[in-house]
């Protein structure tokens, strides 16, 4: 599948209320990414006070991780092995992207309408040898808290973009792609290292 590549529209940045990582005012240090079968991967993350210092913090060292390391689309807390409910998203540039609501970052999101279902192939830095067919909503609302304000959020997007939302929601709940494939014959091994 591919998509027509544009930049952010008006409308997607409205529902960030013109958030960008500048307003986090912190430089963001990078960090390692865990692998499986680290624990903090398969445990529930905790709540997060969007206006701490420390979410704040770690909200800056989620983009600066995301944006060194190639191909990644979305960095989940647990994948740095915090177990916050923190993750940041960015799929400008990707060939399968349509709706771009640019850099962010969310906090304790929660998927609060999801529709049309379809399957695709997802891949993830904590599981690097493997990737697999997973079944998700394509057209996707979640409702979370963006960190330095607290400002609550509501962002309403489609396509590659609610993947990558769901993917990192999943993260903040323990859980990898590999519990949402429909079994092995799902699962292929990476041809291709970013």
């Amino acid at each position: 599948m591919t998509g027509e590549e544009r930049g952010p529209d008006v409308e997607a940045y409205a529902g960030l209320g013109g958030w960008t990582p500048d307003s986090l005012a912190v430089p963001g240090v990078v960090r390692k990414v865990v692998s499986a079968p680290h624990p903090v991967l398969s445990r529930a993350a905790d709540e997060v006070d969007p206006t701490a210092e420390e979410t704040i913090r770690l909200a800056a060292d989620l983009v600066a991780t995301m944006k060194v390391s190639p191909g990644c689309v979305g960095l989940a807390a647990p994948q740095v092995g915090v177990g916050a409910r923190v993750f940041a998203v960015d799929v400008t540039g990707h060939p399968k992207a349509v709706t771009v609501h640019g850099t962010f970052v969310l906090c304790n999101a929660r998927v609060v309408e999801a529709t049309r279902w379809k399957p695709g192939r997802e891949g993830c830095m904590s599981v690097p040898d493997l990737t697999g067919d997973v079944k998700r909503a394509s057209r996707l609302v979640v409702e979370g808290d963006l960190p330095g304000s607290g400002e609550p959020v509501r962002l309403v997007t489609d396509g590659f973009e609610a993947r990558a939302l769901q993917h990192e929601i999943d993260h903040c709940a323990g859980l990898l792609f590999l519990d949402r494939v429909a079994g092995a014959h799902a699962i292929y091994q990476r041809k291709v290292y970013l």
